[in-house]
């Protein structure tokens, strides 16, 4: 059994965004996660919150406890911190649930 979050993204700069995802994949993979699909999205047609959302995608870790590792190590925080925050107007989980 895995665990997976569906999240959604409002991105700003694709460019910054792709400077992210580079430099955030080793980490993810030290963590044991990994990208199952990504979507670039033109259309919302409901939404439960006011974010806008433009891409769409799924992480699948090796169980919670890893994800939660990934997302608090002080090198994707610095990566974050350098790329995410600027190319990213706001995110949103949309689910987090066991594969």
């Amino acid at each position: 059994m895995s665990y997976e979050i569906l999240v959604g993204l409002q991105v700003v700069d694709d460019c910054q965004y792709e400077r992210y995802r580079t430099a955030m994949k080793p980490i993810l993979a030290d963590y044991q996660g990994r990208f199952i699909y990504d979507f670039k999205i033109s259309e919302v047609l409901i939404s439960e919150v006011n974010d806008g959302i433009n891409r769409v995608f799924t992480l699948n870790f090796s169980c919670k406890n890893k994800m939660e590792s990934f997302f608090s190590d002080p090198k994707y925080l610095k990566v974050k911190e350098e790329y995410f925050i600027s190319s990213v107007g706001s995110a949103t989980i949309l689910s987090g649930y066991d594969k």
